[in-house]
């Protein structure tokens, strides 16, 4: 079975034969993957008038488990945005009524991020509607397939998922 990916390692191929572009044909399916990851991600969001960020954040808050909170910079470190972006997304969330800001009982200037029973609520209807688009992406692989796929792309992300910022 060929793909998009196949026809373009071989054009290059033809066009420099004296460059090595076998990286192209693991890296640009990568990419190629995210692309429709992103669109399946919208799609599951969409019914919910849900942003990917939006998703990303309540989910955090949603794994964290009862009382369903985290403070802002642990949702900095879950989401690898800014500072400023967080504090954004967070005014955001809040204008929805799916988090609240509370005083943080350790931290007399700080604040923890608590997930609304309507941010869970959505929360879980995305995390749903997004399993099943990417059940559905990965339908044509078998059980050992997927298991081995996300073993090899564990062994590629890790080194950058454990270096320090």
């Amino acid at each position: 079975m060929e793909d998009e990916v196949d026809r373009l390692v071989a054009a290059w191929r033809r066009e420099r034969p004296d460059l090595d572009v076998e990286p192209l044909e693991v890296l640009s399916r990568v990419s190629r993957l995210a692309r429709h990851l992103d669109r399946a991600r919208r799609l599951a969001f969409a019914e919910l008038h849900l942003e990917t960020w939006e998703f990303d954040v309540l989910t955090a808050l949603r794994r964290a488990g009862q009382p369903y909170q985290l403070s802002p910079g642990q949702l900095l470190t879950q989401t690898l945005v800014t500072s400023g972006t967080m504090t954004n997304r967070i005014d955001r969330l809040t204008k929805k009524n799916l988090v609240e800001r509370l005083p943080d009982p350790s931290d007399r200037r700080g604040v923890l991020v608590r997930l609304t029973p309507s941010g869970r609520e959505v929360a879980d209807a995305a995390l749903a509607g997004l399993l099943a688009q990417e059940r559905s992406l990965l339908s044509e692989l078998s059980r050992t397939q997927r298991q081995d796929l996300a073993n090899l792309l564990r062994q590629l992300t890790a080194p950058f998922d454990n270096t320090p910022n």
